[in-house]
């Protein structure tokens, strides 16, 4: 990810892709998390999973000029800093993660506003 982007824009772009791709694709129930710092998850990296039910696999596609949709995973590949998927019970988990290079209680202080703007 570039420094001059807006963690909080950022994110909400990955989310949003990672949640359409499993609504559309799958038409299985989802589960969002989103990790800071804790865990699985080293300081200064903010994981984000989309859970569901649907055992298929993701599949990138490579969108035309005129297409008007098949750029979600292309989208998550040039955004995030890495990302991947993982056999979940009976379906799958897609994850991606960002990297952030700010000390950790400015970062969860910007975290923390996310989650409560997500929330509006």
């Amino acid at each position: 990810m570039r420094g001059d982007e807006p963690l909080t824009d950022t994110l909400i772009l990955l989310i949003s892709e990672l949640v359409t791709n499993a609504v559309v694709h799958t038409g299985c129930p989802a589960v969002l998390r989103v990790l800071f710092g804790a865990g699985a998850v080293e300081a200064g990296t903010v994981r984000v999973e989309v859970a569901d039910t649907c055992p298929r696999p993701p599949r990138p596609r490579h969108a035309s000029g005129g297409d008007t949709s098949g750029r979600g995973l292309e989208l998550v590949d040039g955004l995030a800093d890495r990302w991947g998927w993982r056999r979940e019970g009976c379906g799958k988990s897609i994850w991606c993660e960002v990297d952030r290079g700010v000390p950790e209680p400015a970062y969860e202080r910007e975290a923390a506003r996310l989650l409560l703007t997500a929330r509006r």
